[in-house]
């Protein structure tokens, strides 16, 4: 088991807000800095235009640093999952995490099994495991049938509960049900606030250990070190209204509070 940082923890320093967006090598050396083992490049789809030089420069930049690299990206059709595997390999990469849907593909369960099933034997041909993380636009339980039916255990669960909450699943709920499917953890923290005039909420991310993520009830159920699950810091943070440098700090601040309370944990 490892810690590690999310590119989703740069969300708005690699944003299009940011005056220079910070480049992979540069979050690489900051995820070392402050102490990560390892590094998720997740959802950032300028991989994917990366030719062999340079994806053998970035490996060579984690190895320097003691880092090792997961990777993250959306969607099920095989080819596209085939183009990640082929990246993970020139990366050293042993974890792929995706999601069911796309902006223009939603399957359903038959139809995501019958294109994960091929995908996921060359993956497993190859050392590799995928994980479908848990979020709203589907529901846990059709998640875990899809898992389930593919019938892999080079098939699992990225396990992120709070994203569950807003299809009205609660978070110790899904933990529960996919503890053991799990193969990595999003840890991001995460509470609802008053709007003004008490007109409804806004569910956001919050400091770690200050919202309602249950970390210790989701490592207790998981077992992460038992079974070697590297846990990866996000964040949601809403943009500041004093502009990107505030973002910025607020944002840095967040993933050294978040890696360093993950690391305390581990001691």
């Amino acid at each position: 088991m490892a810690y590690g940082i999310s590119t989703y923890a740069y969300f708005w320093r690699i944003s299009e807000r940011a005056p220079c967006p910070l480049t992979l090598p540069e979050m690489l050396a900051d995820t070392k800095s402050l102490g990560g083992e390892v590094f998720q490049i997740c959802d950032y789809p300028l991989i994917e235009g990366y030719d062999a030089a340079r994806l053998a420069d970035l490996r060579a930049t984690a190895d320097d640093l003691g880092l090792r690299l997961e990777l993250g990206t959306r969607g099920v059709h095989t080819a596209h999952l085939l183009r990640y595997l082929e990246i993970a390999e020139a990366l050293g990469v042993t974890l792929v995490r995706s999601m069911l849907n796309t902006a223009d593909h939603r399957p359903t369960t038959d139809e995501a099994v019958d294109l994960l099933a091929p995908a996921v034997e060359r993956y497993a041909a190859s050392g590799v495991t995928l994980g479908l993380e848990t979020y709203e636009q589907v529901s846990t339980d059709d998640l875990l049938t899809v898992v389930r039916r593919v019938d892999r255990p080079q098939l699992g669960v990225v396990l992120d509960p709070g994203n569950s909450v807003a299809r009205l699943e609660r978070p110790a709920d899904v933990v529960a049900a996919t503890a053991p499917y799990v193969v990595n953890i999003h840890v991001k923290d995460f509470s609802f606030t008053r709007r003004d005039g008490w007109v409804g909420f806004t569910y956001a991310g919050c400091p770690l250990g200050e919202g309602l993520l249950d970390y210790d009830g989701m490592i207790a159920a998981v077992r992460p070190r038992e079974r070697g699950i590297n846990q990866i810091v996000e964040h949601w943070l809403p943009w500041q209204d004093e502009g990107f440098e505030a973002t910025a700090r607020r944002e840095d601040q967040w993933t050294r509070h978040s890696i360093t309370t993950l690391l305390r944990s581990a001691s």
